[in-house]
């Protein structure tokens, strides 16, 4: 077994400054790259700290005593303030809360911090995670060997863990299916992609998809990635639909309701009447959609839902080991209303 002593040879420094650096002692300050050293050794050499070590060895005579603590990874502003996310959450806390979990909100700046990354994971505070925000991809091999893993969202579809989502590409085919009956031809895309290329957005490929099977033309001046930014998504639909009527779409497919939001706004704006000179069709079903002026037409997603299947496969996980990755995509449906 591993020893404080054999990280100390190993990197080349006290007993004492190691086992401040993995308790996270901040009462005498340890170089940062000291830190970063003890840490890459602890990864090496494969240490479990003392406490974890006896448990290990008790499991044989007694149950490990249980936490009942899951972490959910997200960022906390999307957690707390994005409607979309909220409703997932809830879904979440409700069902770990019913069945005697707690819930522990984790972002990725906390999984940076190698003290509480030790803490939390490899000293199994938390029994299992919930990821929606994405993480580094050796960072989640690191946690999927120690932990339960179950993906929320879109982030994690291509990873071998568990997930729970809707189909995306899907979503968006059938939202072009409703602008093709409704009379469109000329469609627009809004959508979102952080730190990436659009293309690889499942949402986009379900839109290209669909104008390819309908025999329909993608202009590529009409596909805006906004990042995700409502300020972005206002005034790239105030150049786009300022443009003269034969320069611009006649739909927008707007990869979320807030997106879709904006833009009627610039349409207002711009004097344009909805759904006559533009329509509008997003993808959530957001609670203001139904309010705003006309009422968006969008594809509901079962956010609620997505929460609690996901936090009942990771208590599944937990509990019962099952030796099987469960990829689950559940429904939506297309809520007409006012904007086509």
């Amino acid at each position: 077994m591993v020893r404080l002593k054999d990280i100390a040879e190993y990197v080349g420094v006290s007993v004492t400054t190691v086992s401040r650096v993995i308790k996270n002692d901040s009462s005498r300050n340890v170089n940062p790259e000291t830190k970063k050293k003890v840490w890459q050794a602890v990864k090496e050499l494969g240490y479990t700290p003392n406490e974890y070590a006896r448990h290990l060895v008790a499991s044989s005579r007694q149950q490990k005593k249980r936490t009942k603590r899951i972490a959910w990874l997200a960022s906390p502003r999307l957690a707390e303030t994005n409607p979309y996310f909220s409703k997932i959450y809830s879904g979440i806390s409700e069902t770990l809360n019913s069945a005697g979990y707690t819930l522990l909100l984790l972002s990725n700046e906390d999984l940076e911090d190698e003290a509480l990354f030790h803490q939390m994971i490899r000293e199994k505070e938390v029994e299992g995670i919930l990821l929606i925000d994405k993480v580094d991809e050796k960072v989640l091999l690191e946690i999927k060997d120690l932990l339960p893993v179950v993906g929320v969202d879109f982030n994690y579809s291509d990873h071998a863990i568990s997930t729970v989502d809707y189909d995306r590409e899907d979503a968006a085919w059938k939202a072009v299916e409703h602008l093709v009956s409704k009379g469109h031809q000329r469609i627009g895309f809004m959508g979102g992609e952080i730190g990436a290329d659009m293309a690889s957005e499942k949402r986009f490929k379900g839109f290209k998809k669909a104008m390819n099977e309908f025999g329909l033309t993608i202009d590529k001046s009409w596909v805006i990635n906004t990042g995700w930014c409502l300020e972005q998504s206002y005034k790239s639909a105030m150049d786009l639909l300022s443009q003269p009527s034969t320069n611009r779409p006649t739909a927008l497919l707007c990869a979320g309701d807030l997106l879709a939001i904006a833009s009627m706004r610039a349409a207002h704006e711009l004097g344009l009447t909805i759904p006559d000179d533009i329509g509008f069709i997003g993808i959530d079903n957001n609670e203001m959609a139904q309010y705003v002026h006309p009422s968006l037409t969008t594809i509901s997603i079962p956010q609620y839902e997505m929460g609690v299947i996901a936090a009942k496969t990771l208590i599944n996980q937990i509990e019962d080991h099952p030796n099987i990755d469960l990829k689950t995509l559940l429904p939506f449906k297309l809520v007409v209303r006012q904007s086509t």
